[in-house]
């Protein structure tokens, strides 16, 4: 029973319970890992965020989902070749509240990592550059000589490489599926050529020449045209000349030929030239490797046919001569023969006498004077006078070329003159007879020529032909040139003396006479 005086009131109390900062912000859903392709832009990459506040009376909370969004930065791309993850640290944070009477802000920080995946965008790439190799120059087809190597530039997810050699580059391929390195390869000769003589023709083993007998010391045997060659490179294409015959007379130049030389064969001894002594020289021109093991050498036959020069007094075969005759000899009869020993040339001597005496025991004798007339034959060829050093030609006045002919008689000694090659082919005319070179009629003044030539600075070569009357008939050209100028009377007057002009010309011409061909029939 209870006690009566024991009074109990109830009431109904509601106690609010106010929240303190005192629960930091949780991530969930940890840990962060995301795989992204390299490449991507703001709008492919967002990662969602959800983070939640725990305290005493409640677990979670839902923050606006757009607070845990993760964008990549406006205008950056991720590259794998430069970084194959980013780690990013987030830091969340409440709005801060009290704590024990204190003001507080809570946060909680993660790691989110990011894997960027590879994608084809990088060429491949060589290694080594850049490349240089040799291989002999009698290396087998097929044989290995270098050896290249290249990577896909896509290290995280490589395609295999494959290698061809490129002449061009196809614009339609993909820059980013192929790269492109320079291989130097050097071939190594070997010395697998010996030296070879050639000719006007290509490769020759024996030359011939004519010439007369003592021609000048230091003279170029101008008839033998005579190249030599070594197909091999560097020391093995080094080989020397020499001639193997009579000592002392001939001498080649050049004596040592890197690759290819012409040979040219000049006059040491003239004296050993005589063709009384030796009409025909055989020599033998050497070409001898000098630098490698295998020496390698080729063989010319060098022939020299010498012509007889009118270089020696006529002699008799004896001092005297004694003859017997029967007396009843009918007149006409033949006492006796003298033979002089000498080739006759009318260039020398065109005529010849003598006495022959006819006498008996007795004492009594009779003279005869005999008369030899040599008669000329056309053999030389008109030779230009090479003392033609002036350079000037005034317009209006002639300059003169003279050849000569060493022959005796007309008309083998009688020179024509011609212009056989000129450009432009209307500016010169020569005298026939004398060899003055003018200008045409209607050229009166560099005006005029500069019309009807590109040659503004007026200089000329002009090929003039000296060919004599004789049967056959010789010639030899010469290159004559003139430069032409408008200077007046009397600078032309002074130089009438150098030119070989009569007085009647007002002027002259210099003309240079720089190079002489070879003469011709």
């Amino acid at each position: 029973m209870e006690n009566p005086l024991c009074l109990q009131v109830v009431e109904k109390v509601q106690i609010l319970v106010t929240d303190a900062n005192d629960e930091c912000p949780v991530f969930i859903n940890t840990p962060y890992i995301i795989n992204v392709p390299e490449l991507f832009s703001i709008t492919d990459l967002m990662l969602l965020l959800r983070i939640l506040f725990q305290n005493t009376r409640k677990n979670k909370f839902s923050i606006d989902r757009y607070s845990g969004v993760l964008r990549l930065k406006s205008s950056v791309n991720l590259d794998f070749e430069r970084s194959t993850g980013h780690f990013v640290t987030v830091t969340a944070k409440d709005g801060g509240g009290k704590l024990r009477g204190k003001h507080r802000i809570c946060s909680s920080s993660t790691t989110v990592t990011i894997n960027v995946l590879d994608i084809q965008d990088t060429p491949p790439m060589f290694s080594g550059t850049p490349y240089f190799g040799f291989v002999y120059e009698d290396t087998e087809p097929g044989s290995e000589i270098f050896n290249v190597i290249a990577y896909d530039g896509d290290r995280g997810n490589p395609n295999l490489i494959h290698y061809t050699i490129a002449h061009e580059v196809n614009p339609d391929v993909d820059a980013q599926v192929f790269m492109t390195a320079m291989v130097t390869i050097q071939v190594v000769d070997l010395n697998n050529h010996h030296p070879i003589f050639y000719g006007a023709n290509g490769p020759q083993s024996q030359f011939e020449i004519t010439m007369h007998e003592h021609p000048p010391e230091g003279e170029i045997l101008r008839g033998l045209k005579i190249t030599v060659n070594d197909s091999d490179q560097g020391t093995n294409a080094q080989f020397n000349l020499r001639l193997e015959g009579p000592d002392g007379i001939f001498r080649v130049i050049p004596q040592v030929v890197i690759n290819e030389a012409q040979v040219t064969i000049i006059v040491e001894n003239s004296a050993a030239i005589d063709y009384e002594m030796i009409q025909v020289f055989n020599f033998k021109l050497l070409a001898i490797e000098s630098n490698t093991p295998e020496m390698f050498s080729s063989t010319a036959d060098i022939i020299i046919q010498l012509l007889d020069t009118n270089d020696n007094i006529p002699k008799f075969t004896s001092e005297f001569y004694i003859a017997r005759i029967p007396e009843n000899s009918p007149g006409g009869s033949p006492v006796i023969c003298v033979t002089p020993w000498a080739v006759l040339d009318a260039e020398v001597q065109s005529r010849y006498n003598f006495n022959v005496k006819a006498a008996d025991v007795e004492g009594k004798h009779s003279l005869a004077e005999v008369f030899v007339t040599v008669l000329d034959v056309n053999d030389h060829y008109p030779e230009f006078n090479e003392d033609i050093l002036e350079k000037v030609m005034i317009i209006g006045l002639p300059v003169k070329v003279e050849a000569k002919d060493e022959d005796a008689e007309e008309p083998n000694n009688i020179v024509d003159y011609s212009i056989t090659q000129a450009d432009p082919a209307n500016v010169f005319d020569i005298d026939q007879a004398t060899g003055e070179i003018v200008l045409k009629s209607y050229i009166k003044s560099l005006e005029v020529i500069h019309n009807i030539t590109r040659n503004k600075d007026c200089q000329w070569s002009l090929v003039v032909q000296a060919k004599d009357r004789g049967s056959p008939s010789f010639s030899t050209t010469a290159v004559v040139r003139i430069d032409i100028t408008e200077e007046d009377l009397q600078i032309a007057l002074k130089l009438k003396g150098q030119n070989g002009l009569t007085a009647e010309h007002s002027t002259v011409v210099q003309a240079d006479l720089v190079h002489k061909f070879d003469k011709t029939l």
